[in-house]
């Protein structure tokens, strides 16, 4: 059997930074774990709710910490979605004890996510389009952003049948063993009427 991680946490350090920046003592650890991931699920359930487009867009959220003052970066595909509503999404945090600064950025080639393109996949499926369309679509638009290879997999009951089982395709170059090649990489999970799908994505953006 092949032993399985994570391509983010395998290249922490060389191509692949940490999306939460703070220093926390042993005891404390655990609580600011639990906020950060608090933050991030508020943002996502507030876009979710509010954002009626389809793909929420959001590719990654940072978060910085000081001793008075927490940031948050929202990498977003699609900004305009959020920044006319940003000031609602911030009286969402009155749960926080510090000062909260949220900004929002966006990326130039959204398609060129795994997060964004994973959203994209989903909202297909939930739509009755076949999954097979749905992947090759998602590698068209991926090589419209430049990148050097892509690898989408879906697992569960796909199309209905009774028998889940695993389809994956793969266009170009997607060197998981390699530590200087960086990958980006995603799993996202979505509700169908016949069950859970996920998704999995890895992209293949440049050599270090």
């Amino acid at each position: 059997m092949g032993q399985k991680i994570n391509p983010l946490g395998f290249r922490l350090g060389t191509t692949q930074g940490h999306h939460s920046l703070w220093f926390a003592q042993p005891k404390n650890y655990s609580q600011g774990l639990q906020e950060d991931q608090k933050i991030r699920d508020c943002i996502k359930n507030y876009v979710q709710k509010n954002i009626r487009s389809g793909v929420e867009g959001i590719a990654r959220i940072e978060i910085q910490k000081r001793i008075d003052l927490i940031q948050v970066i929202i990498f977003m595909g699609f900004p305009n979605l959020l920044i006319e509503s940003r000031t609602n999404l911030q009286k969402e945090f009155n749960w926080v004890n510090r000062k909260l600064n949220i900004a929002i950025t966006r990326i130039e080639k959204p398609y060129g996510n795994p997060n964004i393109l994973a959203e994209f996949i989903a909202g297909q499926l939930k739509n009755r389009v076949s999954f097979r369309k749905a992947m090759k679509k998602a590698i068209e638009l991926t090589e419209q952003a430049d990148t050097k290879g892509i690898q989408v997999q879906i697992a569960g009951r796909i199309d209905g049948k009774e028998i889940a089982r695993v389809e994956w395709i793969r266009e170009g170059r997607v060197p998981l063993q390699t530590i200087r090649a960086k990958i980006d990489y995603c799993a996202y999970t979505v509700r169908t009427i016949y069950g859970v799908l996920g998704i999995k994505i890895w992209i293949f953006i440049d050599d270090e």
